[in-house]
């Protein structure tokens, strides 16, 4: 008879918690923050308040350490990677084209719902109660601003859009130099791995950054605020739910022939992760991969994940400024046009790379309000509902960076639909296991 020492038992109930599932894990995580927030703001215990918002805000500064660097190498490694795919240029045409269907789509649903619950009316708002952001965005800062001065500030400064913009020059030119650019090549792909695993480290702690996120909003804004802003909040929501769950759905469905419910089945833990993140880039890793495990090659994905996690927001850059402009607009009482509704559309459409894959999507709103000439004082009124906001839209926009991708490899002819058909398990916890020994 033989007795098992602690330390034995040790790595035995740690690999137990690693077979949970990363989705009980995150919805573990959003109970105990709803708790812990609701706890400490009916009992006003300032010292939990202020644990919850540095467990929040150390969860997301460590997906910002690495999105700099991520971005950079991801874009210039998927464009270096295209040389691989045949039809590269087809394909990469094809996926803007679908960014901009789905992106219509989802702005269109938006402006209906606006129209049809005018959620600027009886919240008890005024102009007064809004305020200028101390940044704007318009498209000639939107234009200029994509070039950067230097090139280290970008990265200083976590300006998204021009990274974006050096990798793209960078991966073109790697493309041109051909063999002598491979040492460089090389390079960029061991550091995009190395960075990719570390990050991998980060959305382990998902859970419990989860419950310092949540728990930090429920404890700060309550129900009260929530009420208040209850229709333009419901609006958000239900809107982000309808592309999500029957607008993408649907294409993937009549378009690639494909079933939603696999597809949820795959890309969950990365929609799940948006959701409490509220960063596409942060999630990118998880994206791509479950992009991959979706059947996707990963050659096409490697390119298609980065410039959509850049690109790509339904939630942010599509919904969100359509139904808040119409909220402005009753705010301060102006009516709007169709060809106001148009405009929207537009900046929709084209605009949607100021998003830049952050958490939040202020320039975005900013952009849509100086396009329609519409107070920038509206965007003060938003700026406290925000973060709640954020996190279904943040989810929506992963989704459909990986609804995108299948639909063109699904047309091309390229998807793989047998691993499409087998997929099962949420990747996080398969990575976990390859890379944490387990005792036998």
């Amino acid at each position: 008879m033989s007795v098992s020492s602690p330390s034995s038992s040790s790595p035995s109930s740690f690999t137990k918690y690693l077979k949970v599932p990363f989705w009980a894990q995150i919805l573990a995580g959003l109970v105990l923050g709803v708790l812990l927030g609701w706890l400490a703001r009916s009992q006003d215990i300032s010292w939990l308040v202020t644990t919850l918002e540095k467990v929040g805000d150390t969860f997301i500064g460590l997906l910002k350490l690495a999105v700099a660097p991520l971005v950079f190498f991801a874009i210039l490694v998927s464009i270096t990677n295209l040389r691989k795919v045949n039809n590269a240029a087809r394909l990469a045409s094809r996926t803007l084209l679908w960014f901009m269907i789905t992106s219509l789509i989802a702005v269109a649903i938006g402006l209906v719902i606006g129209l049809v619950t005018n959620p600027g009316s009886g919240t008890g708002l005024t102009p007064a109660d809004g305020a200028k952001p101390e940044h704007t965005g318009s498209w000639i800062d939107f234009l200029t601003g994509i070039v950067p001065t230097d090139v280290i500030t970008p990265f200083t400064e976590l300006n998204v859009l021009q990274i974006v913009f050096m990798a793209a020059v960078a991966g073109i030119a790697a493309l041109r130099l051909g063999e002598k650019a491979q040492p460089i090549l090389n390079l960029s792909e061991s550091i995009l791995e190395l960075l990719q695993k570390a990050l991998w480290w980060v959305i382990r702690l998902a859970p419990l950054g989860t419950v310092g996120l949540i728990g930090k909003a429920i404890a700060t804004y309550g129900w009260d605020l929530i009420g208040k802003y209850a229709t333009f909040t419901a609006d958000i929501y239900v809107g982000c739910a309808i592309v999500m769950f029957v607008v993408y759905p649907t294409l993937l469905a009549t378009v690639a022939k494909a079933s939603p419910l696999q597809f949820f089945k795959g890309a969950w833990p990365a929609i799940q992760l948006a959701f409490v993140s509220r960063s596409s880039v942060g999630t990118m890793p998880l994206t791509q991969k479950v992009t991959e495990r979706l059947g996707v090659p990963k050659e096409y994905a490697s390119f298609a994940v980065p410039f959509g996690a850049t690109t790509k927001m339904d939630g942010c850059a599509a919904i969100y400024p359509a139904i808040a402009a119409i909220f402005v607009a009753q705010i301060f009482d102006i009516q709007l046009g169709v060809g106001d509704y148009l405009l929207i559309a537009f900046v929709s459409v084209v605009g949607s790379a100021a998003t830049a894959g952050l958490t939040g999507a202020t320039v975005m709103l900013t952009l849509t309000l100086s396009t329609l000439g519409l107070p920038m004082e509206g965007v003060g009124l938003l700026l406290a509902i925000d973060p709640i906001l954020d996190m279904m839209r943040t989810a929506t926009n992963v989704a459909g960076q990986v609804v995108a991708p299948l639909i063109v490899s699904a047309r091309e002819g390229i998807l793989d639909r047998d691993k499409f058909n087998s997929v099962a398990s949420a990747p996080v916890d398969a990575e976990e296991r390859q890379a944490v020994p387990v005792a036998a």
